[in-house]
């Protein structure tokens, strides 16, 4: 006789044991897959402290578990920015942070979970997979699952599309993951219209001054807010924001691989380039400590140094100056900069509609090799899908 299988149990997170089962539960869901890298459970823990996480300050977020039989079958977080949809003039919640078994009733059960939440917020719509805003961690894969997820960005099984849209869910933007393999790519063509334009703008390139990062910061901010501020899903950090991201991203900076553009002084675009430690961060399986030594620690550091792949994270140009060839130039001298470094390199996430810079990154001689995925949905009211 079959055992018998109890009915799905949603609980919303609301003590320290729980937290924890809810960031280690992903081991479950990955004990198989070859490519996945197991978060550090520290900086899990951070992301989630809401007397700590910078987001908590002007949004808010609530975390639930699904058990059966006794046992954690899925997770999910559904989130609240008032920024967002003040900005946008929507309103809208997001769920991230998704983890389920392949199991259909499961999942919807994790939705109706959020969407109870955001409802009672007064929102009408959910989207996601988003990790409070789009300046996280956000968005599915649906293709190209056998590569490895580069630092701050997703991976999951191949079944969570389908678990996604069989709940109601449909696509609302995708975004692309580029890899350079041949740094040789770039025409000289596009190197004499970028050195000209160069020259003729006035423009000077210089890389950050670790020293002063919380200022450097503050341009790297301002130059983010007015470059990107028409693109879909556009949500500025507060300075909080850009201050706690700085301090997490000041040991992975190495010298030159953070570009700020100039004209007569004045901060216009920026160009960021960072190892993708994920290669080291797979080596010790979420931990620096084994019981009470810095075993995981000490392999991170050595594996460290082995890393060859660094990840394109983020570029940006005032309106003013977007034909001035400065996004070309930051580029150029950032790709000149990895290839002397021996490394090869991934350029995400570029919008499937912004035509512009997917014409130019295929120039370079790139090969989009993942795609990513947002899903929106109405909450029509009911409390269960």
């Amino acid at each position: 006789m079959p055992p018998q299988v109890s009915p799905i149990e949603i609980t919303r997170v609301a003590s320290r044991a729980e937290r924890d089962a809810f960031i280690k539960f992903p081991f479950r869901i990955y004990a198989h897959d070859p490519v996945w890298v197991p978060p550090l459970l520290l900086e899990r823990k951070q992301f989630l402290n809401r007397e700590k996480h910078p987001f908590y300050q002007h949004g808010d977020a609530a975390l639930f578990l699904a058990r059966q039989n006794g046992e954690i079958v899925g997770r999910i977080m559904a989130s609240d920015d008032p920024r967002y949809n003040a900005l946008h003039q929507t309103n809208v919640g997001c769920f991230g942070l998704f983890e389920c078994i392949d199991n259909r009733d499961v999942a919807a059960a994790l939705f109706a979970a959020a969407g109870d939440w955001l409802r009672a917020r007064g929102r009408s719509e959910i989207m996601g997979p988003i990790d409070y805003s789009t300046n996280y961690v956000c968005a599915l894969l649906i293709d190209g699952f056998q590569h490895p997820p580069t630092i701050l960005t997703s991976h999951n099984p191949p079944y969570y599309a389908a678990l996604i849209e069989a709940c109601g869910f449909t696509k609302v933007k995708d975004w692309y993951a580029w890899l350079f393999k041949d740094f040789s790519g770039p025409t000289e063509r596009l190197c004499r219209i970028a050195k000209a334009r160069r020259g003729k703008q006035g423009v000077t390139i210089r890389p950050i001054d670790p020293k002063k990062i919380i200022e450097e910061s503050r341009h790297l901010h301002a130059i983010y807010d007015q470059a990107w501020e028409k693109n879909w899903g556009f949500v500025p950090f507060t300075e909080a924001e850009s201050e706690h991201m700085a301090r997490e991203m000041k040991p992975l900076i190495v010298p030159r691989s953070i570009l700020i553009a100039e004209v007569a002084r004045e901060p216009v675009g920026f160009a960021i380039c960072i190892p993708d430690i994920n290669v080291a961060l797979r080596r010790i399986n979420g931990r620096l400590t084994w019981f009470g030594l810095p075993i995981g620690l000490v392999r991170f550091l050595y594996y460290r140094t082995k890393i060859r792949l660094v990840r394109f994270i983020a570029l940006g140009v005032v309106e003013k100056y977007r034909r001035a060839g400065i996004a070309e130039m930051l580029v150029l001298q950032m790709m000149d900069e990895v290839s002397q470094r021996g490394s090869i390199g991934e350029l995400s996430m570029t919008l499937e509609d912004n035509f512009m810079v997917n014409r130019f990154v295929e120039a370079l001689g790139a090969t989009r090799y993942k795609t990513y995925r947002i899903y929106q949905r109405s909450l029509d009211g009911k409390g269960s899908e």
